[in-house]
């Protein structure tokens, strides 16, 4: 590698703008002193801090639900035609795609049409819905990298070029450890969401549970962590809203910020679905896991998804077994909740076991000494040296 290449990554989520940030770090490592990379793209905080130069900031862009990405489908219209306007013009030597599926098939449809060369890095979940995107990202991709081991299989007979590279998060984690924090075995800690309409529909069954187990074990302490200041505020009106209504709720601590503390400190956890039950089981926090749709959405969703090895958590499809036992929708209620928090609390019928099963996920999720990020850029830069590039 001797020449100058000019990369996009495009990532619109949170999550994908702290898995695109390490990537481009790596990746400028592993070029260093050998070749110059300039690297674009959308992304957040965490990528403009790795020194990718933002052409579009995704921090509003990450929604869940048809109807919320309704009240917003303007605005990805907009940020699509600006970014094929700008890749035309720059004309990118590659594009790497960090999940966002929805927005990214269609850009990577884009740029096949273009002739520059697509790396999608964490797959969508093809294997739980719309599997027509199949062969479409055989089509659209020179190169797939992975991050569950059970995702290889799935492209398999398709011709596209697929390597498991390991989940980024065991490293996240890994670095976030402090060995000085004891686990607080009474402490037990609620994760509501990340986004204003997980919240409005998961907190309130959470504070009825927190109601319930506290008059059942008055020892137990409790802490909602919240991300960040927007979901903090809505948090604490919640929960000030609730206590006026419900004078006997105990009192609770509420976080902002200290979600990684909280998952090395607490004993027990309940927590929507998400990537945070991923870095919970890599931290070994025993969960509970819930979640409740829009209704609307929920009814679609039902007849478009099947779920993948029988669950919804992330966790479990990796184990292929029960973990984390798992509520959705109308079962999301405190009087299933708190038998099943009871059976993974210490000295709980589940305990040992959910404890085993944890650290086998973060076995099952690791790429080795080197980490996951690295062997992501590895399969990168390799891609670049190929010759693969346009």
């Amino acid at each position: 590698m001797n020449e100058k290449y000019k990369i996009w990554i495009l990532a619109g989520e949170a999550s994908g703008d702290i898995y695109g940030a390490r990537l481009s770090e790596e990746i400028r490592k592993l070029t260093a002193g050998k070749t110059s990379v300039s690297i674009s793209g959308m992304g957040g905080p965490e990528m403009k801090k790795a020194g990718v130069d933002i052409l579009v900031d995704s921090t509003e862009l990450g929604v869940v639900g048809l109807f919320e990405i309704g009240m917003m489908i303007f605005k990805f219209i907009g940020i699509f035609r600006y970014l094929e306007r700008k890749a035309a013009e720059e004309k990118p030597d590659a594009v790497i795609l960090v999940d966002y599926p929805g927005f990214n098939i269609r850009f990577a449809k884009s740029m096949y049409k273009k002739g520059i060369p697509v790396i999608w890095y964490i797959s969508p979940q093809v294997w739980a819905w719309r599997k027509s995107n199949i062969p479409k990202l055989a089509k659209y991709c020179a190169k797939m990298l992975v991050i569950f081991p059970f995702e290889p299989e799935t492209y398999k007979g398709t011709g596209l070029d697929v390597e498991f590279t390991g989940h980024p998060l065991v490293d996240v984690v890994a670095e976030r450890g402090d060995a000085s924090i004891e686990r607080q075995l009474d402490t037990v800690l609620l994760l509501p969401g990340s986004r204003g309409g997980e919240i409005k529909r998961l907190l309130v069954p959470m504070l009825e549970t927190v109601s319930l187990l506290k008059k059942k074990n008055s020892a137990l302490k409790f802490v909602i962590s919240a991300p960040n200041e927007k979901i903090f505020s809505m948090v604490r009106e919640m929960y000030d809203d609730f206590q006026r209504k419900n004078p006997d709720l105990p009192g609770i601590e509420i976080s902002c910020g200290r979600t990684a503390y909280w998952q090395q400190a607490a004993g027990t956890g309940l927590a929507a679905s998400g990537t945070v039950t991923v870095e919970c089981a890599i931290a070994g926090l025993p969960l509970v896991v819930v979640y409740k749709l829009n209704p609307f959405t929920f009814l679609l969703a039902r007849m478009l998804i099947t779920l993948f090895r029988g669950f919804f958590t992330m966790v479990n499809i990796i184990a292929y077994k029960v973990v984390f036992e798992e509520f959705l929708q109308k079962n999301v209620r405190a009087e299933l909740l708190v038998p099943a928090m009871e059976r993974i609390m210490p000295g709980g019928a589940r305990r040992e076991d959910v404890e085993k099963d944890m650290l086998s996920v973060k076995d099952a999720l690791s790429a080795g000494s080197k980490g996951a990020s690295f062997r992501a850029a590895e399969a990168c830069v390799d891609f670049f040296s190929s010759g693969k590039l346009k």
